[in-house]
């Protein structure tokens, strides 16, 4: 569940809405990312969306408007895997480090590990493995701070009763902090669309496959074949059927609109629907 392709016109279109980031923020494929360290994004989100950018969401940015949107309108936008930093520094933006969610999440909880304010759910992920994911989080922190976790079914984006009880249970579990994991762009529209049902959540994180990694469901990359910008590699060798696409032919499409950027051709695809604001 958490690599649904979706292509342009799964969701319907929207204007995209560009809203000033609480940090000067660098352009890169139509992806605006805050040129920052986990430390100082540990600090500075305090509310809003967070949204991760890897190579293959810079792909979706291309074809998946609404998800363009979404992103253009998050209040934090990350580069999450060290091909995206050097592709940023290949256009010469100055982002110093990359960010994953599931480095980000881990910090997250050990930073609020004593403050009761801040409740985390965590929606996402196969059967089971979100509320195994909660137990690991919780037995780490010393405290439950993930009071709720729920995997949606296959295709829950299109189910309206399970979206209304997602909504619900969230209400009713009493969190501050919203987790998905369900894979771009399903989760960050997601997010997007019903937000504002769940007015006791302040945070939100769209953290792709961080749940299944917290579960144990999926191994992560060594750290220094994601420091190399080799974590692509090591997944692809996991879930070659699942990931094959992505990794071996999209993948490389992206890398090819980071050289038609670096030499002045590339043109954002929604440019014309973009709105500023003020």
């Amino acid at each position: 569940m958490s690599n649904i392709a979706i292509r342009n016109g799964a969701f319907a279109p929207s204007k995209q809405v560009s809203r000033p980031l609480p940090l000067k923020s660098v352009n890169v494929l139509n992806a605006r990312l805050l040129p920052v360290t986990l430390p100082e994004l540990l600090e500075q989100f305090t509310h809003g969306l967070l949204v991760f950018h890897n190579l293959d969401t810079l792909g979706k940015l291309q074809r998946v408007e609404e998800f363009a949107n979404v992103c253009h309108g998050a209040e934090f936008s990350v580069a999450d895997g060290k091909m995206v930093v050097y592709a940023a520094r290949f256009l010469g933006h100055p982002v110093p480090a990359k960010i994953s969610g599931a480095d980000f999440l881990g910090a997250f909880c050990e930073r609020h590990g004593d403050d009761p304010a801040v409740r985390v759910f965590l929606l996402g992920a196969g059967p089971g493995v979100a509320a195994k994911a909660a137990r690991h989080i919780n037995t780490r922190i010393g405290r439950d701070i993930v009071v709720d976790a729920y995997s949606p079914s296959f295709g829950f984006e299109a189910d309206a009763a399970e979206c209304d009880e997602i909504v619900q249970r969230v209400n009713r579990s009493g969190a501050t902090v919203l987790v998905v994991g369900a894979g771009a762009p399903k989760q960050e529209v997601w997010i997007a669309r019903h937000r504002h049902l769940m007015p006791t959540v302040s945070r939100f994180m769209a953290v792709g496959a961080t749940l299944d990694f917290e579960a144990g469901a999926v191994p992560r990359a060594p750290q220094w074949m994601s420091e190399s910008g080799l974590e692509w590699l090591f997944r692809l060798g996991h879930e070659p059927r699942r990931l094959w696409r992505r990794y071996l032919w999209e993948c490389p499409q992206v890398l090819g609109l980071v050289m038609r950027d670096r030499l002045g051709s590339y043109e954002n695809p929604f440019a014309s629907n973009v709105v500023g604001v003020s």
